[in-house]
């Protein structure tokens, strides 16, 4: 196969660290692609394109740089156009090389700031937005956090979380930057049409983590909450006998890995944790397994029913526990550890043995 990444896939646009992330000797994913262009245009360099604003705005260089914007103007004057516009040279170029490729395209947004051309924002004027769900502080023990990435940007002294009117803007432009975002991966399948690759080309469209917009007053992501922690799949696959159909499985960003080897017809390495999701890409309605996240000394394993978070303490030892039921109205608002100890031992057991955990709290 040949391997190209367009924009950012691994954690800086271009796959490089050093200096403005531009420094060809520090490769994050040493062997990965064959070529990984970043088309920093006037933002000059990764580290600006990755938090750029409008026609070469790049936020180390002002103190002040806005959280939120709309520029009229083509897709290119934003990061996520050039991405575009990049990705689908390269995939004229691979198609016209008549050999298997790996097409890797990072689009940046939504991603703070939440910037976007305007045309996508005005889609948005008007449309009446739900009420934000459990949008009050916790009272107990949780993972929240004040959102200081949020509230690093210029929002001209408003806060959402006390100005109602403030807090539909930022969920406009929010919403705004998926559509953007959106428009794009529209583009890239229209090429493949074109190109009259549609037919044999598998197709994924995933989110690394997801992100709260007033949900337990959080502006961000961070958390081990649901709205942090569960992100954007879509798969396509030439065959599927359900194509268009949701599935309630519980699955995991590992899983992609052996899922594209077994739908490619390549040998799933043996060193893989995830699983392959051919059974739910042909029924639906095939059950999921657990999922496991982490951050810092807290982990949380979902099931199809519940979440479990652990705070460790600071021996290693069990801790503090968050236990959630998915299945009743009050979601992961309410904290049922102390009425459930069973399951909290079940189910963190479940953590331990998907963690590889030894008794003292170290991974083997």
């Amino acid at each position: 196969y040949t391997t190209v990444a367009v924009g950012k896939i691994s954690h800086h646009p271009g796959g490089l660290g050093g200096k403005n992330w531009s420094d060809p000797a520090v490769v994050e994913m040493p062997g990965a692609w064959d070529r990984q262009p970043l088309p920093a245009g006037p933002w000059r360099h990764p580290q600006g394109f990755m938090h750029g604003l409008a026609n070469g705005a790049i936020r180390s260089e002002s103190p002040k740089f806005p959280a939120l914007e709309a520029v009229d103007g083509p897709d290119t004057i934003y990061p996520d156009g050039r991405i575009t516009r990049a990705a689908l040279e390269e995939l004229r170029g691979l198609a016209a090389a008549e050999k298997p490729f790996f097409l890797a395209i990072g689009w940046i947004r939504p991603h703070l700031p939440f910037g976007m051309p305007k045309r996508f924002l005005d889609l948005h004027a008007g449309t009446a937005l739900p009420p934000i769900p459990h949008p009050e502080k916790p009272t107990g023990r949780t993972t929240w956090h004040d959102s200081k990435e949020f509230f690093g940007y210029d929002h001209g002294g408003k806060n959402p979380n006390d100005d109602a009117a403030y807090a539909d803007r930022v969920r406009r432009h929010y919403a705004a930057c998926v559509t953007y975002a959106d428009a794009q991966v529209g583009q890239v399948l229209a090429e493949l049409a074109k190109l009259s690759l549609d037919r044999n080309t598998i197709v994924v469209v995933w989110g690394d983590h997801g992100w709260h917009l007033g949900e337990h007053a959080v502006w961000g992501k961070h958390t081990l909450f649901e709205e942090s922690l569960r992100a954007p799949l879509i798969i396509r696959s030439p065959g599927m006998p359900e194509p268009g159909v949701a599935s309630a499985a519980v699955v995991e960003t590992i899983d992609l890995f052996p899922t594209l080897c077994a739908l490619s017809g390549i040998r799933v390495p043996d060193f893989l944790h995830g699983k392959s999701l051919k059974p739910q890409l042909a029924t639906p309605a095939a059950p999921g397994r657990v999922a496991v996240s982490y951050s810092g000394g807290r982990e949380t394993l979902r099931t199809d029913r519940h979440r479990l978070i652990r705070h460790r303490g600071q021996d290693k030892s069990a801790g503090y526990f968050e236990l959630y039921d998915h299945q009743g109205a009050a979601g992961e608002t309410r904290n049922i550890a102390a009425a459930h100890p069973a399951l909290v031992r079940e189910l963190a057991e479940k953590l331990d043995q998907r963690l590889q955990l030894e008794t003292a709290g170290n991974l083997k």
